[in-house]
């Protein structure tokens, strides 16, 4: 038996809010801290869609991971839009189980595999399908990654509401800081006792600015301030 974390996925409160940069911190753990005797081929990040340039090639640059593009991401369109409306535009469809049966793959391959989600949990896989119904139907433990800034509070709650009204299973929230902040700003627009209280889940850390997104020891750093061992759960699985 071999041990194992179970696949996380990162979701947001919105777009450009932060996931990428705290999958990127979680990887960057994993490579750093992980005790693992292969840590970059142990390692999988995975995002089963994209629209337009940007975060499968970033983890390819930055990490050395023994995975393709493709394996990084099967469904890719060149339209920078949600993907329902860019598969409708490029003539394509979007294949759910193509994207499940990679997921399945690197499930079985990776000990840390990371999975990082377009949108938020409301965003549209297909015309009838959003991101909470996945997160749900792949029974993955889920992170919300939220913002600090002027109305951080509100959509921590209505994301967490929607998490509970799929059955997601929502392990927690991240704050996000896409500039640096000071403790008694971040108190101001995104105070985390409250919000842990009003959402009636915990605050799993505060992710500080990161002014290098390669430098994957700034990364690690960062990620070490969060609540790790809430964060990462083992598993155990024959390989």
């Amino acid at each position: 038996m071999t041990k194992s974390l179970k696949p996380l996925l990162i979701v947001g409160s919105d777009t450009g809010v932060g996931k990428t940069v705290l999958t990127a911190a979680l990887a960057s753990y994993w490579l750093t801290y992980g005790n693992d005797p292969e840590p970059n081929a142990s390692l999988g990040i995975y995002k089963p869609l994209q629209s337009g340039f940007g975060d499968r090639e970033f983890y390819d640059q930055t990490f050395a991971l023994s995975q393709t593009l493709a394996e990084i991401t099967p469904l890719y369109f060149e339209t920078p839009v949600a993907p329902a409306i860019a598969a409708i535009k490029e003539g394509k469809e979007i294949n759910l189980a193509l994207i499940w049966q990679q997921f399945q793959k690197l499930q079985q391959q990776k000990r840390c595999l990371l999975i990082e989600s377009l949108g938020g949990l409301g965003s549209p896989i297909t015309n009838e399908y959003i991101v909470a119904d996945l997160a749900h139907d792949w029974a993955l433990e889920t992170i919300l990654v939220v913002p600090v800034r002027l109305g951080g509070i509100s959509q921590a709650i209505a994301n967490v509401a929607l998490a509970n009204s799929c059955k997601v299973k929502l392990r927690g929230i991240v704050l996000s800081c896409s500039q640096v902040y000071s403790p008694t700003e971040i108190e101001e627009f995104t105070p985390p006792e409250m919000i842990s209280r009003l959402a009636s889940i915990p605050v799993l850390g505060v992710l500080p600015y990161i002014n290098d997104l390669n430098d994957i020891s700034q990364l690690a750093q960062a990620a070490s301030a969060l609540d790790i061992e809430r964060i990462f759960t083992y598993s155990h699985k024959s390989k």
